[in-house]
């Protein structure tokens, strides 16, 4: 496991181990999407991760898809980040926020009738959300038009800003998991003609255009990208994912990203196949993969240099002290499932320390 515990270079930063906490949208922030004092104690409370990549975060106002997932958009939602923010740096850790529009997942519902956007007039066919009213079919969203693109890669340019303004230590683009970004990326959604579709370059157009925007407010290595390019959940599907996969790798070797956050597999167990092995092949910066590593597979693949680092997920959701654990050995607090979206302290911020288990 000593693996595990060697620092790693992420642009200026220094992570003293290899135990990322991954992204986690946990429904804690309130009915205006203002981060609460309850995510500070819970985000606090896991600062000796090598690094925490907060949750999905809205970068526009009427576009959620959680109901009560947290935002960066205005003031309020500044300030309640900077709590969590502060608390992270009390305890000596690092925390960026990932950056987040839902596209096609979000639901007139819960956005007092705002129309979902997409590449394309194709919705989620494989599941349901979740409104006010209760479990809904998604609707077909709007197609955005050519024209209203400057105005999404704006809005992640201020979220960045506002990032900053917050506290952050960086941020991480969304580009994964069927959420807007992804819809542009993927043919299986993306059925446009032009500038924003048809060849790998056109549809990963906004993609790039949004890391110009971010790294132009970041600098280098500050900014990371999640990416999951086999991934079937929310109704994703591509004719060449892995073409796609080395595609992006070699366009964005040269970029000076801190890391890419690669998902290696499909969550749902639909689609099959190494995406991980030809993208850390063609990509020269830091990786950071994802989805259900043990620690031994996690510190045999940092040995074998087939990653640098891992974003633990669920084991992070019940164990704060999981660089801790896997250091000393010791057993995991079991997750509970039925509360990783309830709100309240149940599940979230009362799981117990080893010290105390």
């Amino acid at each position: 496991m000593d693996t595990l515990f060697q620092p790693l270079a992420l642009g200026p930063l220094t992570l003293p181990n290899r135990i990322c906490m991954a992204p986690l949208t946990r429904c804690r922030a309130d009915r205006d999407h203002v981060p609460s004092l309850l995510m500070a104690e819970h985000y606090g409370q896991r600062a000796t991760a090598g690094l925490i990549v907060a949750e999905a975060t809205m970068v526009q106002e009427g576009h959620s898809a959680f109901q009560t997932e947290p935002g960066i958009y205005n003031t309020a939602q500044i300030e309640g980040w900077q709590r969590v923010t502060d608390a992270v740096h009390a305890k000596g850790g690092r925390i960026f926020l990932q950056l987040w529009h839902g596209g096609r997942a979000c639901h007139p519902l819960i956005n007092n009738g705002v129309e979902p956007v997409s590449a394309s007039a194709l919705a989620i066919t494989n599941d349901v959300t979740h409104t006010p009213q209760g479990k809904a079919d998604y609707v077909v969203p709007r197609a955005l038009r050519d024209e209203e693109l400057p105005g999404i890669v704006a809005l992640f340019g201020q979220a960045a800003a506002h990032a900053r303004a917050a506290g952050f230590d960086g941020v991480e683009i969304h580009g994964a998991n069927g959420y807007l970004i992804d819809q542009f990326l993927r043919d299986g959604c993306n059925h446009r003609t032009g500038p924003y579709g048809g060849a790998i370059a056109n549809r990963a157009r906004l993609l790039l255009e949004i890391l110009d925007a971010v790294c132009a407010e970041w600098g280098s290595g500050r900014v990371g990208l999640r990416l999951s390019p086999i991934s079937s959940f929310n109704s994703m599907a591509d004719s060449d994912p892995i073409g796609l996969a080395c595609w992006l790798a070699e366009r964005l070797s040269p970029l000076n990203l801190g890391y890419v956050h690669l998902i290696r597999g499909d969550v749902l167990g639909e689609v099959q196949g190494d995406v991980l092995t030809p993208f850390r092949r063609l990509y020269q910066g830091v990786l950071i993969a994802n989805l259900r590593y043990t620690a031994a597979e996690a510190s045999a693949a940092i040995e074998a240099g087939r990653i640098d680092a891992v974003a633990f997920g669920t084991a992070y959701i019940a164990n704060p002290d999981l660089a801790e654990r896997i250091k000393a050995k010791a057993p995991l607090n079991t997750p509970n499932p039925s509360t990783f979206y309830k709100p309240g302290p149940a599940g979230y911020t009362d799981y117990p320390f080893m010290a105390t288990s």
